[in-house]
């Protein structure tokens, strides 16, 4: 988890092919309504978020019934956020991928493709409230080296 740009979906490509784990980026899981107004610039408020958190948390459930451990790669910005993903899920673990804004603003204007309108980075940090039970990673190194601490840090 952490804001736009972090690096979430990097990350969570590297950690599932190491694991053998399937990832969902929870960007792929967004109403057009949502992408539309993200797109547009402006930050979505909870309750655009509450039917996509929905969705991922079942995403999560079905991968849970079949006895299979899953990544996801999700903003989860805020605490009430993690706890709608979770319920139902004893066994989530964070990860908190942290990075200051400058490094992630530097990120966002080599990124292509992606309808994150970047001139939300800041409202981003301004939602963020940092999870204080989870693994927190500092994104300022190469991405393989980020995911052999994650790696580390679940005992995996």
């Amino acid at each position: 988890m952490g804001v736009t740009g972090v690096g979430k979906t990097t990350v969570g490509e590297l950690l599932g092919a190491k694991t053998g784990w399937p990832l969902y980026d929870a960007d792929a899981y967004h109403s057009a309504a949502n992408v539309a107004k993200m797109r547009a610039g402006i930050p979505l408020t909870d309750e655009d978020r509450w039917p996509w958190l929905d969705r991922l948390n079942a995403l999560l459930r079905e991968a849970e019934s079949r006895g299979e451990s899953a990544i996801l790669a999700c903003s989860a910005l805020k605490q009430r956020y993690r706890e709608r993903l979770q319920q139902g899920l004893p066994g989530v673990r964070w990860i908190y991928l942290k990075g200051d804004i400058e490094l992630i603003r530097s990120r966002l204007q080599q990124r292509k493709g992606h309808y994150m309108n970047p001139a939300l980075l800041q409202s981003q940090f301004d939602a963020l409230e940092p999870p204080d039970d989870a693994v927190t990673v500092d994104v300022g190194g190469e991405p393989e080296a980020l995911v052999q601490r994650v790696l580390a840090s679940l005992r995996v």
